[in-house]
């Protein structure tokens, strides 16, 4: 893990929020936090479909072998 983020004490988090804050303003966090999540959200489907293919990829590799023979 990033020791960056294990050595955070407690008023260091809020100084980065200001700052965060300042930057980017109360308008930009909204929308950047709904696009964090809808990337979050596909990045989750993205890996249940691979799993999905992993699983049923044995399956098909068998009745493959055997339409073969």
């Amino acid at each position: 893990m990033n020791p960056l983020l294990i050595n955070l004490n407690g008023w260091e988090i809020p100084i980065i929020v200001i700052v965060v804050l300042i930057l980017f303003g109360g308008k930009k966090i909204p929308e950047f936090m709904k696009g964090l999540g809808k990337g979050i959200n596909s990045f989750k489907k993205g890996l249940n479909d691979i799993e999905e293919d992993i699983k049923s990829a044995p399956t098909e590799r068998n009745s493959d072998s055997n339409d073969n023979k």
